[in-house]
């Protein structure tokens, strides 16, 4: 399983964060840690720690695709080598 870090910058709406967990758990990845910061200038920042064994790059297109979504980075990106091993 691949844990990854992504930072998501968003417009400050009600709904937003709902949009992108709801999108997050579509594509079948599991949050080990969010954080939301609400800023200055009407924006928030959402980070998130994810496992998946499936690429990062399913969940990061469909979330940029998202209505009121500014940005969003992939900030790291590891295999866990003992739970492959262990399947192997």
């Amino acid at each position: 399983m691949s844990n990854y870090a992504i930072a998501i910058n968003v417009q400050q709406r009600p709904e937003v964060l709902e949009r992108v967990l709801r999108v997050v758990r579509h594509r079948g990845f599991n949050i080990t840690n969010l954080a939301m910061q609400l800023n200055d200038n009407n924006t928030s920042s959402i980070d998130m720690s994810l496992q998946s064994d499936r690429a990062i790059e399913l969940l990061t297109n469909q979330i940029n695709k998202l209505i009121d979504v500014l940005d969003c980075q992939v900030l790291a990106g590891q295999t866990n080598k003992t739970t492959e091993s262990a399947k192997g």
